[in-house]
C-alpha cells in the first residue's frame, strides 16, 4: 500500500496559476491528495481550484503563516509537499523532495532555487537575493547551519516534523521560522536543487521586500531569544558590562589618584550599567534553563508522534 502523501498549496489571490499548479501535482504525483487553502481571496482562486480537482478549504485569518498553521493542524498524512501558488515551482521534483523522507534519510528536505543560478536568472525583483543571503547567514552564525536557500516556499515534510511544529509566525516569516525550528530541534535536513521559474505575466507577488523583510529579521531575533536565551542575553551582558567599563574606568582611576570621585553622574551611570550587565546573565541563565525543559518536553512529543506514525503505517500495510 502506498504511504499518503499531501500536497499543500496556501493561495491569497492566484486565479491565473492555481489551476496549473493543481493539475500539474497531479500528474506528477497522482497518488496524493491536493489541498487548496484560500486566505481571502477576492478574485477567483477557490472556485478554479476546486474545478481543477483540488480539496479547498478557507482559512479566515490572513497571512501564510496563519494558512499553513492551519494546514498542519487539519491534515493527517504520512508526507506533505508545501508548495505556493504561483506556479513558480516544478511539480515534477516533488518525487525529488520526497525520496530523501522515503528513504529516511532527512525530516525536511528544502527546494533549493539557488544553487543552480534558476533563481537569479529569473527573479528580476530587487533585494530578494540580498535579503536571502542575510537570513542565509544570520542562521550560520547563530545555529552553525548553511543553508542553500533558506526563503523558498518549496518543501517537504515527514509526519513528525509536521505535527510537533509550533507554528508561531502569522505572514511570511513561516519559511524562516521552519528552517530555524528544523536547525535549533536537529531534525535531518536535504536541499534538493529544483528549477524555478518567475511568475507568469499578471501574477502579481504578495511579498513586500521590506515590510516583509523587516518582520524576517524580526523573527529571527525573537526565535533566537527563545531558542539560545543564555546566549541571547550574554551578548546583551557583554554590551552593558562594556558601556559600564568605558563610563566607569575614568571614575576608578581618578578616584585611586585623587582619592575623590568628582565625576557622581558618571559613577552612577556605570553602576546601572554593570547591574542591567548582570541582571541581563541571570535572566539568560533562568530561561536557558527553561528552554532546555521545554526541549525535554517536545523531545518526548517527537517519541510520542513518530510511535503513533509507524502504527498507522503498519495499520496501513495490513
Amino acid at each position: 500500500m502506498q504511504e499518503r502523501i499531501a500536497v499543500l498549496i496556501p493561495c491569497y489571490n492566484e486565479e491565473i496559476t492555481i489551476g496549473k499548479v493543481v493539475d500539474d501535482f497531479r500528474r506528477a504525483l497522482p497518488e496524493a491528495a491536493i489541498y487548496v487553502y484560500d486566505n481571502n481571496s477576492s478574485d477567483r482562486t477557490a472556485e478554479i481550484a476546486r474545478a481543477h480537482g483540488a480539496v479547498v478549504k478557507r482559512e479566515p485569518r490572513q497571512g501564510k503563516g496563519n494558512v499553513v498553521r492551519q494546514m498542519f493542524r487539519d491534515i493527517d498524512a504520512d508526507y506533505y509537499i508545501m508548495v505556493d501558488g504561483d506556479d513558480t515551482y516544478p511539480a515534477e521534483a516533488a518525487r525529488a523532495l520526497l525520496a530523501p523522507l522515503e528513504n529516511d534519510e532527512a525530516d525536511m528536505t528544502v527546494g533549493d532555487r539557488l544553487s543552480n543560478g534558476s533563481y537569479g536568472e529569473e527573479n528580476d525583483r530587487a533585494f530578494h537575493g540580498f535579503g536571502n543571503d542575510l537570513v542565509r547567514w544570520l542562521i550560520k552564525c547563530i545555529y552553525g547551519y548553511a543553508f542553500d536557500d533558506v526563503m523558498t516556499g518549496y518543501r517537504a515534510f515527514n509526519r513528525a516534523f509536521v505535527k510537533t511544529m509550533p507554528v508561531l509566525s502569522s505572514g511570511f516569516q513561516i519559511e524562516t521560522e521552519l528552517s530555524i525550528h528544523a536547525v535549533d530541534k536537529r531534525w535531518r535536513i536535504v536541499d534538493v536543487p529544483i528549477e524555478y521559474r518567475d511568475r507568469p505575466e499578471g501574477s502579481v507577488s504578495k511579498l513586500s521586500t521590506f515590510e516583509d523583510g523587516a518582520k524576517v529579521l524580526m523573527a529571527i531575533a525573537s526565535l533566537f531569544r527563545e531558542c539560545k536565551p543564555f546566549v541571547f542575553f550574554g551578548w546583551i551582558s557583554l554590551v552593558f558590562l562594556a558601556l559600564g567599563l568605558i563610563v566607569g574606568i575614568p571614575v576608578i582611576v581618578e578616584f585611586f589618584q585623587t582619592g575623590l570621585v568628582p565625576k557622581f553622574p558618571s559613577t552612577v551611570l556605570a553602576t546601572g550599567l554593570i547591574s542591567c550587565g548582570a541582571l541581563s546573565l541571570t535572566a539568560g541563565a533562568i530561561l536557558d534553563t527553561v528552554a532546555k525543559t521545554h526541549r525535554k518536553m517536545w523531545e518526548l512529543e517527537v517519541y510520542r508522534v513518530m510511535h503513533e506514525s509507524d502504527s498507522l503505517k503498519k495499520a496501513g500495510r495490513e
